[in-house]
């Protein structure tokens, strides 16, 4: 049954693009859309997004920041005003041209990211430095005209949060910048099990319009990097370009200096492909929609039923907890759960209720164990914890595992060709030599790290002095 149950489930080793796609479809996170590139988020992929959301919107708020909302329309006007950032994004912008059946006098470009909404709104609210800082955030929807999609992954619309702030200092724009960062990192490592490398983005890969990017880079179970969050530190560009100034203590103008960072749906993406396998999913209990799954046995039989609801009662107090009482085989029912990564099942049957007892059993390792019904309670919640940190430490490990060094350039392409990870090499900072990498290996540098080690005093690439470690990889 098991496995006529998972026949359908590419295996990871095989095809892992194929892999993803089974699981996502299969688990009833997404289904296809009419439109090439966008997905329908279904209710159990939908639970996931509100779970993680709700853990990143209580520390955005914690963090001093309110939740605002602006247009999902921007004027071609607005966005030229910062040349850099409409050259960065130009290539993914959708606009519209007509509103019914007449031409619009100026097109209207469907938001790629706000920052210009943001920086109008903020010249007309900013005014003294008794108004700063601002610190907004945003929940919305946001369209880019991807050419190749997968869904979470890369899609034409997706959801995400937005931060815009607005400080006095650069000094205290580049400390929300990496505050914001720190945030993100908790919430990958702590919420969703993936450890992450936090660093600095180089002048090719930061943000179009950014004085600096700041990243959290992750690694794929195939052993791609995926972006997984990034930190904007701004300066005061986007402030000239739009005229946000303010009126200092001694009464002099100045310009504010700003940040943006952003944390988008494609982190479920990121979940999958660190934590499944080739049953599907498996999903970290503090963001999974139902943590503990109850699947009583022999529900024909008298009483069992009952008591299945009564422990569903009582353990939802504490847990998210399930009930399947369908007619549908107990076989069919542990794979169904399996595949969508319930983090823990409880079955109980006539012979449980008789030895005061229930059956928990876990996604990660299949561990199965007879508890007391006394203690359950105490039980469910430790192992709820432990399944977290071991899904944490199995990928913390697995990314140590795809971690090389390389401190020349036939190494590193050779670490490339009969590998894939992390390779940590030294850099001369010019950008020849990043895009002769990107061109003959197809591999990207992801950050600087934060935490720095100098492995030799050359350019991997060139062979010139070099300062900075970068980790490279080819990515999503």
């Amino acid at each position: 049954m098991a496995k006529e149950f998972v026949k359908d489930i590419t295996s990871m080793d095989e095809d892992f693009a194929q892999w993803y796609t089974d699981v996502v479809t299969k688990a009833d996170l997404v289904d296809y859309s009419s439109v090439r590139g966008s997905m329908i988020i279904r209710p159990y992929g939908y639970a996931l997004w509100e779970n993680i959301k709700g853990a990143l919107d209580r520390r955005i708020k914690e963090t001093g920041h309110e939740n605002v909302y602006m247009p999902l329309f921007i004027p071609e006007s607005l966005l030229e005003k910062e040349k850099d950032h409409i050259e960065g994004f130009a290539p993914e912008v959708a606009w519209v041209t007509h509103g019914g059946s007449e031409e619009l006098t100026e097109r209207l470009c469907v938001r790629p990211t706000s920052e210009v909404l943001f920086c109008e709104h903020y010249k007309n609210i900013i005014h003294s430095f008794r108004d700063l800082p601002k610190l907004y955030n945003q929940w919305s929807n946001v369209v880019r005209w991807e050419k190749t999609t997968r869904p979470f992954l890369r899609t034409l619309e997706f959801l995400w949060q937005e931060g815009h702030t607005c400080h006095a200092t650069d000094e205290e724009a580049l400390e929300e910048t990496e505050k914001m960062l720190d945030v993100y990192a908790e919430i990958a490592e702590k919420y969703l099990a993936i450890p992450v490398i936090k660093g600095q983005k180089t002048d090719k890969e930061k943000f179009a319009g950014a004085k600096l990017t700041y990243t959290i880079e992750s690694l794929m179970h195939d052993g791609k990097a995926l972006q997984t969050a990034t930190s904007h530190h701004f300066g005061d560009g986007f402030a000239k370009a739009f005229g946000i100034q303010y009126t200092d203590k001694d009464g002099k103008l100045q310009y504010v200096h700003q940040t943006s960072w952003g944390f988008t749906t494609r982190v479920i993406g990121a979940m999958i492909m660190v934590h499944g396998d080739d049953r599907g999913l498996i999903i970290p209990p503090k963001v999974a929609p139902t943590e503990l799954m109850i699947l009583p046995i022999a529900q024909h039989k008298e009483g069992v039923l009952d008591h299945a609801y009564e422990l569903k009662e009582k353990l939802s107090a504490k847990f998210r907890t399930g009930i399947d009482a369908s007619d549908k085989k107990p076989g069919w029912k542990f794979n169904e759960y399996e595949m969508k990564g319930v983090p823990l099942r409880l079955e109980v049957g006539p012979k449980d209720i008789e030895k005061g007892q229930a059956v928990l059993v876990r996604r990660d390792t299949g561990e199965k164990e007879f508890v007391p019904q006394d203690q359950l309670e105490t039980r469910i919640s430790d192992l709820l914890e432990e399944i977290q940190q071991n899904l944490f430490n199995k990928a913390k490990e697995k990314q140590l595992e795809k971690t090389y060094t390389a401190t020349n350039y036939e190494e590193f392409k050779q670490t490339f060709d009969q590998k894939s990870g992390f390779v940590k090499a030294m850099w001369c900072g010019e950008t020849a030599c990043e895009e002769k990498i990107k061109e003959e290996t197809g591999v990207t540098s992801r950050c600087i790290p934060n935490e720095g080690e100098k492995i030799s005093v050359e350019c991997v690439c060139c062979g010139k002095e070099a300062e900075k470690m970068v980790y490279w990889a080819k990515a999503y």
